[in-house]
C-alpha cells in the first residue's frame, strides 16, 4: 500500500503510516535465507507470494529494533535494519540465488525483502544487465516504445521541435541541474547540449513551445532557488550546438495540452504561503514575455497536478486536479467532483520552502475527443517498509488510464513501470515519460495514446 502524506500531516495519521510500513515487509516477504557462498545467497522462496524474477532486487533483514512511542509506550513495530541492495541471478522452482555488491556476515535464517523491478516477458535464466533499455510491463494494448537508456536521473524532458535539424529533439533536465538536448540517431539518442543552470537552482518541471514565432520551440525550465526560496522559469533556445538563456520570468510556467493544441500557463508562487495564484497563458509580444488576460483558476495547486479539458461534455472545460489525499478529481458543471477509486499521484519532487514541504506531483495529462477524454496519472510506489513521504524512497512506478462515463472516474487500464517518475509531458503521439532506475540510469518511453 502506498502512502503520501504531507510533512504537516497530523500525528495520528503519521504513527499509522510507519506502523504498516514497518510492518508489511514481515508480513508479505516470506523469503528466508538457506545458504550463503560467499557474495551469492540463496533463498527459500517457496512461501513467497508472488513470483521471483531474474533481475529483482532484494535486500536481507540484519537485525530490528522496536518503534515505541515515547510518551504514550505503545509499540508502533519494528524498524529493520538491511543489508546493502543485491540483485536476483538465478530462479529455480523452490528457491533462487542472489548476489550481494560485496560480502555481508549474513546468517541462514535472516529474512529478506524482494522488490520486482523486471520484464514480465523477461528471461529468467540470465542476470539483468544495466546498459539495455528496459520496456515496461504491460497490462495494455497501447504501443510503447523505449529510447536507450541514459545514465542521468532525468526528471522532466519534452519532444519538440528545437533545432533546424530534421525531425524533433528530446529535451531534458536532470537531478544535477543539467539541461541536456538530444537527438535520435538510429536506435541510440545523441546527446548535442549541455547547460549547467546556475548553482543553489533545483529543476522542478520542463516545457517546450515556439511563443515567439521562430519556428522551433522555446524551453522553460522552472527552477527553485532554495538560497532566495525564489520560483522562476528560465528561457532558452538553441543557438548552434549550444543552449541559450534569452529571459526568465517570475512565474510557474508549465505546458498543458498535447503536440500542436498545447499551450503554455503561468501563475504566480507563493500567493497564499506555500500555495500559487491562478494562472494566465504566456504569450510574447514587443519583444517580451507576457502574460495575456484569460484566468485559469488552478484553486491553489501548481501547474503540474492540473489540467483543464472538455471532458464531461463539449459544451464546458472541466478542472482536474490532483487531491490533497493523492486521488484524481474532476469539478463537474453543476459544481460536484468525481473521484478516481485508488491513490494515485504522489510527489518524489519536492522543496522545503520556509517550514513547508512543497510536492510537485507528476504532470496530470489529457487528451481525447471532448466528452470522451482520457486521463494519464503517475502512480509512485515507495520502497517496502519505508515511509513514501521520505525523499528519494520510491521503487517503481505506474501509469494508470482513465476514463470518466456515467458519473464514475474509472481507471481503464494500466502500466507497470522500472524505475521513479518524476514528471511527463504529452507529445503529439503519447504521453512522454522519463523512467529514474536505481543506480542513477533513466529511460525516456513513449506511451503511444
Amino acid at each position: 500500500m502506498l502512502y503520501h502524506y504531507y510533512m504537516k500531516i497530523n500525528t495520528k495519521h503519521m504513527l499509522l503510516a510507519a506502523f504498516m510500513a514497518f510492518l508489511l515487509p514481515c508480513v508479505s516477504a516470506q523469503v528466508i535465507v538457506v545458504k550463503q557462498d560467499g557474495n551469492n545467497i540463496y533463498l527459500d522462496t517457496s512461501e513467497h507470494n508472488r513470483q521471483v524474477a531474474v533481475g529483482d532486487t532484494f535486500k536481507v533483514i540484519l537485525s530490528q529494533e522496536k518503534l515505541t512511542n515515547p510518551k504514550t509506550g505503545k509499540e508502533l513495530g519494528n524498524i529493520n535494519h538491511y543489508s546493502a541492495e543485491g540483485k536476483i541471478t538465478e530462479v529455480q522452482e523452490l528457491y533462487a540465488i542472489g548476489q550481494l555488491p560485496e560480502k555481508e556476515n549474513i546468517s541462514v535464517g535472516q529474512e529478506v525483502v524482494i522488490s520486482s523491478h523486471t520484464l514480465a516477458t523477461q528471461p529468467q535464466t540470465a542476470p539483468a544487465t544495466q546498459t539495455a533499455p528496459q520496456t515496461p510491463k504491460v497490462t495494455s494494448n497501447r504501443k510503447i516504445y523505449s529510447y536507450p537508456v541514459i545514465d542521468r536521473e532525468i526528471i522532466s524532458a519534452v519532444k519538440a521541435n528545437i533545432t533546424p535539424a530534421p525531425g524533433d529533439e528530446i529535451a531534458a533536465i536532470d537531478s544535477k541541474g543539467h539541461l541536456l538536448l538530444y537527438t535520435q540517431d538510429g536506435s541510440s539518442l545523441s546527446q548535442t547540449a549541455d547547460y549547467q543552470l546556475p548553482a543553489g537552482h533545483k529543476a522542478i518541471t520542463l516545457s517546450a513551445k515556439d511563443i515567439m514565432d521562430t519556428r522551433f520551440a522555446q524551453l522553460f525550465v522552472v527552477v527553485y532557488n532554495e538560497p532566495k526560496q525564489k520560483i522562476s522559469t528560465l528561457i532558452f533556445k538553441a543557438d548552434g550546438h549550444k543552449l541559450k538563456k534569452i529571459d526568465s520570468v517570475p512565474y510557474f510556467v508549465k505546458e498543458i495540452g498535447c503536440g500542436d493544441d498545447k499551450d503554455l500557463y503561468a501563475q504566480k508562487p507563493f500567493i497564499n504561503g506555500a500555495k500559487p495564484g491562478d494562472a494566465r497563458e504566456l504569450d510574447h509580444e514587443w519583444l517580451r514575455f507576457t502574460l495575456d488576460d484569460d484566468r485559469l483558476p488552478t484553486r491553489g495547486n501548481w501547474l503540474t497536478g492540473v489540467n483543464y479539458h472538455e471532458i464531461q461534455n463539449d459544451d464546458d472545460d472541466n478542472f482536474v486536479y490532483t487531491a490533497s489525499n493523492g486521488s484524481i478529481k474532476i469539478r463537474l458543471s453543476n459544481g460536484n467532483y468525481a473521484e478516481s477509486p485508488a491513490l494515485f499521484a504522489t510527489a518524489p519532487n519536492r522543496v522545503k520552502y520556509k517550514q513547508d514541504i512543497i510536492s510537485f506531483y507528476p504532470s496530470l495529462q489529457v487528451y481525447g475527443p471532448d466528452g470522451r477524454a482520457t486521463l494519464a496519472a503517475v502512480e509512485n510506489v515507495a520502497k517496502m517498509g519505508v515511509l513514501s513521504e521520505q525523499f528519494g524512497q520510491y521503487g517503481s512506478s505506474k501509469i494508470h488510464f482513465l476514463t470518466y462515463e456515467n458519473g464514475i472516474l474509472d481507471v481503464r487500464e494500466t502500466i507497470d513501470l522500472n524505475g521513479v517518475v518524476y514528471d511527463t509531458n504529452c507529445t503529439a503521439r503519447g504521453i512522454l515519460v522519463p523512467q529514474v532506475l536505481s543506480g542513477g540510469q533513466s529511460v525516456l518511453t513513449e506511451i503511444y495514446r
